[in-house]
């Protein structure tokens, strides 16, 4: 955020609570303050909102004033999330809106950085991308397109650990009002398209919002912190928005590794840029060099999160053990928000024991012959059709030894077994060859995210063999199961609201749960009310019983390691929560998925947006 305050108002009063300090900077909105808030005592950011048209229209104004008022609600049901600005309120004040926003102490904006330091290295870049991506994503499963990504809106903080630029945070979050100050903005039916040369080409030609199109000015965003200066940077505005329309980016000279991936973002057409999901593995490959996908290798125990941790797979339990929350007391309902952890956003690594295995990679082509109708997968794998969307299934592996060789997978049909695992997704291929070559890295893709919200699972490729190839769909089934056990219940959107939890392998990162009892959790929307909120995993200790854990020690366990205030959750007001069950335990995990609660067992309510 540009430095050199000024004096202009300090002193004022706004809302008859905030305090104004000193202008921490000003761009298009109008102008950032630092002010103190007399009611909690503490620092906020307000953002002014600056109309300089003295005779702009009086409904014009009030519509543009209801616009900031519902853009500002949008980016507010993010907070929580570690790479999002929390917006606390909007108000107004003399007839202006004024956006009352986190204080980030130490926040450098990357376009600042970029023109006291220079370029930064592509592996910096990707780890401040991946943050922002995830920022994004949160923002686009609600719907909320933030239109204007570009080095001035991200924002580098000190983390917990003193690492100067270590916190990435995403501001401005969806904020459309235009005052006319700073960069020159466009408009089309006076909807804000963005700033001249980070918008994407479909959004200058008059299109709507997209996460494409948020993607492409986050390509741009990228190209300006490795190589000092935007991708269509040129004299004027005007030729600018030509040059994103017309003209190829000019050829990177220091991206490296991250050329690549800047090259898919920045694709004109939206249909063909990459997606978000290959992105963040792209860019994940930058952060953390990964081996091949053929070649399994035991990742360095150091890099993984705690639940990761190897144990000896005993038996699956035949049938779900009850849940157990810890802390006492019934509550009412919950819902997750957009929040993904930092960790995890970073590296992409929220698995446990790694990528996708390859189910064929031990048969010759053609998957060991017999008859292809009946086998799409080959005879070891033993299904005797191709796989469906949402199909659950159990997997039985050679010797009882989790992946390691082929494993014989049967239909689960009322998805109650307990099943193994579940088919997510499916990889088109023009040949058997083609699907072999890159079905199972295509699964590693197209299954990365619902990996990244469970604790304990891997990915499953069933690769069609060449006799089966066509009775297969032609397509290469990627499916997510449990690594030390059974998944006891469908996973991701295969969820329908209301399902009550068996197990807490099924949880994930932004479930909200309806909480009837200790050992009852309900999936409930989280636009609407609910109890808890979950945001991450831990891992307890192998001497710490079933019994001590839902006693006490998973809520201590989860405070320390998945710390609430960390997500952006006052701790005066809330507290953290677990939840535990017999299956992480006796598959020797120990793994406890970790919650937000209201300090008073009130519900958390939705925003409505």
């Amino acid at each position: 955020m540009p430095s050199g305050p000024s004096t202009s108002g300090v002193g004022r009063v706004i809302a008859g609570r905030y305090l104004l300090l000193n202008q921490l900077g000003s761009g298009g909105m109008g102008h950032v303050w630092l002010a103190h808030d007399q009611r909690l005592a503490c620092e906020v950011a307000l953002k002014e909102i600056v109309f300089r048209d003295p005779s702009e229209a009086g409904h014009e104004r009030e519509a543009r004033v209801a616009r900031a008022r519902a853009e500002a609600r949008h980016a507010a049901g993010l907070r929580g999330h570690p790479h999002v600005v929390t917006v606390h309120d909007v108000l107004e004040h003399d007839g202006l809106p004024w956006i009352v926003m986190e204080y980030v102490p130490g926040a450098v904006d990357l376009r600042e950085l970029i023109a006291r330091r220079g370029p930064l290295a592509p592996a910096e870049c990707a780890r401040i991308g991946l943050a922002v991506l995830d920022a994004l994503t949160a923002g686009h499963e609600r719907g909320v397109m933030h239109r204007d990504v570009k080095p001035a809106n991200i924002l580098l903080a000190p983390d917990r650990g003193g690492a100067p630029y270590g916190r990435v945070l995403l501001t401005d979050y969806g904020i459309s009002v235009q005052p006319d100050a700073g960069e020159t903005r466009y408009t089309l039916t006076s909807v804000l398209v963005g700033t001249a040369g980070y918008l994407a080409p479909e959004r200058a030609t008059g299109g709507s919002p997209t996460p494409a199109a948020d993607l492409f000015s986050l390509g741009c965003t990228l190209y300006h912190a490795v190589e000092g200066c935007g991708p269509f940077e040129r004299d004027s505005h005007f030729a600018e928005i030509s040059a994103v329309v017309t003209e190829e980016p000019r050829p990177p000279v220091r991206a490296g590794a991250l050329a690549p991936v800047l090259a898919a973002m920045l694709v004109k057409e939206p249909e063909l840029r990459i997606s978000a999901a290959q992105t963040e593995t792209a860019l994940s490959q930058i952060v953390t060099p990964q081996a091949d996908p053929f070649t399994r290798t035991q990742t360095d125990l150091g890099s993984q999160p705690p639940w990761a941790q190897p144990a000896p797979p005993p038996p699956s339990p035949p049938a779900a053990p009850p849940l157990v929350t810890s802390g006492g007391g019934s509550r009412r309902r919950t819902r997750p928000r957009a929040l993904h952890s930092a960790l995890a956003g970073l590296l992409g690594l929220a698995l446990a024991g790694g990528g996708v295995w390859y189910a064929v990679a031990q048969q010759p082509p053609g998957g060991g012959g017999g008859d292809a109708t009946a086998s799409p997968y080959g005879t070891d794998v033993g299904l005797g059709r191709a796989l469906r969307d949402g199909d659950c299934v159990t997997v039985d592996w050679p010797g009882g030894v989790p992946f390691q060789g082929t494993p014989q997978v049967a239909l689960d049909a009322q998805c109650g077994g307990p099943p193994d695992g579940q088919v997510m997704a499916f990889v088109a291929a023009a040949s058997a060859a083609e699907a072999r070559d890159r079905g199972p890295a295509r699964c590693e893709e197209v299954t990365q995210e619902i990996r990244g919200k469970l604790a304990d699972v891997r990915g499953l490729a069933l690769v069609p063999t060449a006799q089966g190839f066509t009775a297969s769909g032609r397509r290469t089934a990627c499916l997510v199961v449990g690594a030390h056990g059974p998944v006891y219940g469908p996973l991701g959107g295969h969820r329908k609201p209301g399902t009550k939890f068996l197990d807490v392998s099924s949880m994930q990162k932004r479930d909200c749960l309806e909480v009837r009892s200790n050992r009852d959790a309900r999936l409930v929307s989280c636009a609407g009310p609910h109890d808890e909120e979950v945001l991450g995993f831990t891992r307890l200790a192998q001497d710490v019983t079933l019994e001590e854990a839902g006693a006490e020690a998973a809520d201590l366990a989860c405070g320390k390691d998945v710390a609430p205030g960390e997500y952006g959750f006052d701790p005066s007001v809330y507290r953290a929560g677990s939840w535990t069950s017999e299956g992480p335990w006796k598959a020797g995990t120990h793994f406890v998925v970790c919650t937000v609660r209201k300090q008073n067992g009130g519900t958390m309510e939705g925003d409505g947006s």
